[in-house]
């Protein structure tokens, strides 16, 4: 199966396409400073094949990329940092406390 991520600010998401079809997405809001990362969803037949995180990661380095800091409201999100330190510090040293990292 083929994934490919892509922002489409249009709708203030990042969505991932399995085969050319979105499989999922992650919606944000973005500042000049920061992005935040507030509901991800995959659709049901594709659920269990590691696609969530697969778009949780490259939102992720694409948010790096941007220069900007992340703020995971989002659970899922949240907890995908919270397994994979690395991306810890993305978050704000001073919000890390908020989100649990």
């Amino acid at each position: 199966m083929e994934l490919r991520v892509a922002d489409n600010p249009d709708k203030s998401r990042y969505e991932i396409k399995a085969d050319g079809e979105v499989a999922g997405f992650i919606n944000y809001k973005i500042s000049p400073d920061d992005i935040a990362f507030i509901h991800t969803e995959t659709v049901d037949r594709f659920r269990g094949k590691g696609i969530a995180g697969h778009l949780v990661q490259a939102s992720l380095d694409s948010a790096r990329e941007r220069g900007l800091a992340v703020l995971p409201y989002c659970p899922y999100v949240r907890s995908w940092i919270g397994e994979h330190l690395e991306y810890a510090k993305l978050v704000p040293a001073e919000s890390r406390g908020e989100f649990g990292l």
